[in-house]
């Protein structure tokens, strides 16, 4: 019997940056899901870093870690929470990871003394990188990160040239997501940034296949005839992308314009229609809450929000586990002067973050919630930020504090494991991916996973320091969570408090809409119970 060809999409983009390329792929990713394929994803990303890893947020956005302990781009958190797929280190690849393997297979002689070159050497392998992220599924997603007419992007753009003829034109479609502006002063829709995107994506010897429109408002059927007629697409190969309310209203949105049809005709993809039941049923929660939460949330990356964007659709997932919506106010931890501000909060929030810069503002922020009984939530350094806290104003240790944030404290409750001392180089130390956790029996985490056995990705370098763990717990402090061997503290609460929980994992990292974690439902449900008694 002979195997099926693996299919694949290949998603560009046009005219600006941040145009949606990686919902809209996620989207696609889930209609053909919905039609019975197996799909997966690979972000290529033309910048030089290596990873996103040291890269500042307020530029790049959020750092997804995933399960095998990979910092990539957030667009793979897009990936996981629209599909079934689990990321992992085949699923991002950049510019910088490409150029180091090949000039480390040139330092080793493998290319026999020949003069490497962008062509064939690095477009070779980019394209074993599309090939080794489609193994054992039936249809690949590859979107190209960047916009087209970027210097960078140019050996992507070459490596997908050729790979539609490696493997097959029937097997291959291009999808080219550019803007079709509206211009108020003239009441017109503009398609000459888009024809120009496309001819700039052509001058490079890619047609596209299927365009996406981004727009705000529907495209009328004349707008799609002119663009099909001047980028050599049939009209009903343009779609529009058009602004939606919620992002988890897109696959159904694609799905009335046609657009996952469109794709497995491009293909030669015979499927039944698709079973988007559970994306209806969710649109009707979400438009209909019963209720409505604010969540205070109290970081220093809050110019940006994708600088938090699995935290920020992990309390929305929270909202749809509780039938109820939520807004979420960002702080800026290094303005945080008066904590009023937070009393109108249901529910505080103090995110992950590297440095000192803006810790004196979470630790006040800790300092209102738990005094105040808000509900209240640290995650990773917000972790770390609760037990700092907690050792200067209830267990009197006034001086303790992270040795990230203040290397000569005399109360070093946060610290360096002993062994990271022995590494070298602050990669090293890092403790990225997946994890095991052991929950104690009559907590609030035990409670929310009902089982004492767990496993959440990490992203940190720092530790509780057990040196304090007696003198914590003595002072009310729980460590509810530890690592299966007892070494490593995971999750601290404080008994006498409505909900008051720091995790020192990342669990928004394995939230979706339709599995929302239950870190995220508890929380939300104990705002949404401050809500109602603040309301009453």
């Amino acid at each position: 019997m002979t195997a099926k060809p693996l299919k694949f999409i290949f998603v560009t983009g046009g005219v600006l940056s941040g145009l949606g390329k990686g919902l809209s792929s996620a989207a696609i990713g889930s209609l053909l899901e919905a039609r019975g394929l197996k799909v997966n994803f690979l972000k290529l990303d033309p910048y030089l870093n290596v990873d996103p890893g040291t890269m500042n947020p307020i530029q790049h956005g959020e750092v997804y870690v995933t399960e095998d302990g990979v910092e990539t781009d957030l667009d793979l958190g897009h990936y996981e929470r629209f599909t079934h797929m689990e990321a992992n280190s085949r699923n991002n690849v950049t510019a910088g990871r490409v150029y180091d393997s090949v000039i480390g297979k040139e330092r080793r002689g493998e290319y026999l003394g020949g003069t490497v070159q962008v062509i064939p050497h690095v477009t070779d392998e980019i394209k074993e990188r599309i090939h080794k992220a489609g193994e054992n599924v039936d249809l690949l997603i590859v979107e190209v990160g960047g916009t087209v007419g970027d210097i960078e992007s140019l050996p992507f753009l070459e490596a997908i040239r050729q790979f539609r003829a490696d493997v097959g034109r029937e097997n291959v479609c291009n999808v080219h997501l550019a803007l079709v502006p509206f211009i108020a002063a003239v009441g017109e829709l503009k398609t000459k940034p888009l024809q120009h995107s496309v001819k700039e994506l052509q001058s490079v010897g890619i047609a596209p296949d299927i365009i996406l429109c981004r727009t705000d408002r529907y495209l009328p059927r004349s707008v799609k005839s002119k663009i099909g007629l001047f980028c050599n697409v049939d009209e009903d190969a343009v779609v529009t992308a058009k602004d939606v309310d919620n992002i988890y209203e897109l696959p159904l949105a694609f799905n009335e314009e046609g657009l996952d049809e469109k794709i497995t005709r491009v293909l030669g993809i015979w499927t039944g229609a698709p079973n988007l039941g559970a994306w209806e049923g969710l649109i009707r929660s979400l438009k209909a809450p019963e209720a409505e939460v604010r969540i205070a949330m109290v970081g220093k990356y809050v110019d940006l929000s994708d600088a938090y964007k699995s935290l920020n659709e992990a309390l929305y997932h929270g909202g749809i586990g509780n039938r109820c919506s939520v807004k979420i106010d960002y702080l800026d931890s290094e303005k945080l002067t008066d904590t009023a501000v937070l009393s109108r909060a249901h529910g505080i929030l103090v995110p992950h973050g590297f440095g000192s810069r803006g810790a004196a503002g979470k630790i006040e922020a800790v300092r209102y919630a738990r005094e105040q009984k808000i509900p209240f939530f640290g995650i990773c350094f917000g972790m770390q930020i609760c037990v700092i806290e907690f050792a200067r104003n209830v267990a009197g240790l006034k001086s303790a504090n992270s040795t990230e944030v203040d290397a000569s404290t005399p109360h070093p409750v946060i610290d360096f494991m002993s062994e990271q001392r022995e590494i070298e180089g602050t990669g090293g130390t890092m403790r990225l991916g997946g994890y095991p956790c052991s929950l104690r029996e009559g907590t609030v985490a035990h409670s929310a996973y009902g089982t004492f056995d767990i496993s959440e990705r990490h992203r940190h370098r720092y530790e509780f320091n057990p040196e304090y763990r007696e003198r914590l717990e003595n002072a009310g402090l729980m460590l509810s969570g530890s690592s299966p061997d007892g070494k490593l503290v995971e999750v601290v609460e404080i008994s006498d408090h409505p909900w008051f929980l720091g995790s020192q994992f990342h669990p928004e990292f394995k939230s979706t809409p339709f599995a929302p974690h239950p870190l995220f439902v508890s929380f939300i449900r104990a705002a949404r119970s401050r809500s109602d008694r603040l309301e009453h």
